[in-house]
């Protein structure tokens, strides 16, 4: 299977309504590895590693993001996979 790796910043209200915690729960279940942290310019940042077709399901997502956010744009690029190994990790 395919691995894939991105780096996404995440705009609009995402910082407050649960964005990191339901990024991580959506990506875990995916089976992905990763962060996901709030930016101090009030974006968020997610990278995600693991089979491309689901790194590609939580960009999707990413652009949707939970019930309370308002994601006005996703700028999405290709990264370099690691380990692919562990956790999908919430930083700060």
């Amino acid at each position: 299977m395919a691995q894939k790796a991105i780096f996404a910043i995440v705009h609009g209200v995402v910082q407050g309504v649960g964005f990191r915690y339901h990024t991580r729960k959506t990506a875990l279940s995916l089976g992905l590895s990763g962060t996901v942290r709030n930016l101090p310019s009030g974006e968020v940042e997610v990278f995600a590693e693991g089979p491309a077709s689901a790194v590609d399901e939580l960009a999707l997502w990413l652009r949707r993001g939970p019930a309370l956010s308002r994601v006005s744009r996703v700028d999405v690029r290709d990264a370099a996979p690691g380990s692919g190994a562990g956790d999908f990790c919430i930083i700060g």
